[in-house]
């Protein structure tokens, strides 16, 4: 099928918003291909790494390769444990200049309860300001539903669960079968 002519995946709004010494990622579970629904509780979010180091990250884009991703983080931590985040530059800079890794396309939200990235092909490790880290179809309808729920005191998974209901309400690439993962540091 020519690339002009592919609808391209859609479907994905992970948030993560730290809070009171705990970071929570949420994931919804629509998969959908051009207007079609394809799967609807597929599951974004997931925990890497060994007990005692667990990493917990989401994933926007295409599944494989977000797997593929997840699989060479693994080996980063593996190689630098216990420095989340030179495991991500040391990823980034592999997506970016490895010839078979830059055609991947899919973005993640890396946390390990401490530090909050966002990780980007265009080689990019970022650090999100309010402590609200978001990306996918859905990503700026849950980040802003997420500042404004920040203002509240409400604990960091109601948080993140209200904003995810907020994007699933506008969002037709976003529905309200959420995966929610937490890690506390």
């Amino acid at each position: 099928m020519a690339e002009d002519k592919f609808p391209g995946w859609h479907g994905t709004t992970i948030l993560a918003v730290k809070r009171g010494g705990e970071v929570v990622v949420a994931g919804d579970g629509q998969v959908s291909l051009g207007q079609t629904v394809i799967k609807g509780s597929a599951r974004k979010v997931r925990r890497i790494g060994a007990p005692g180091r667990e990493v917990v990250v989401g994933f926007a884009g295409s599944t494989a390769d977000a797997f593929t991703l997840l699989e060479r983080l693994e080996k980063k931590l593996e190689a630098s444990p216990g420095q989340l985040t030179r495991a991500c530059v040391e990823l980034a800079k592999d997506w970016r200049m490895d010839k078979y890794l830059r055609n991947l396309e899919a973005m993640l939200i890396v946390t390990d309860g401490d530090d909050l990235l966002v990780i980007t092909g265009a080689g990019d490790v970022l650090e999100p300001e309010y402590d609200i880290a978001a990306i996918g179809s859905g990503g700026n309808f849950a980040a802003a539903a997420a500042r404004g729920l920040m203002e509240t005191d409400l604990p960091a998974e109601e948080v993140a669960r209200k904003a995810m209901a907020i994007a699933a309400s506008i969002c037709v690439y976003t529905n309200g079968n959420l995966t929610v993962e937490s890690i506390r540091k």
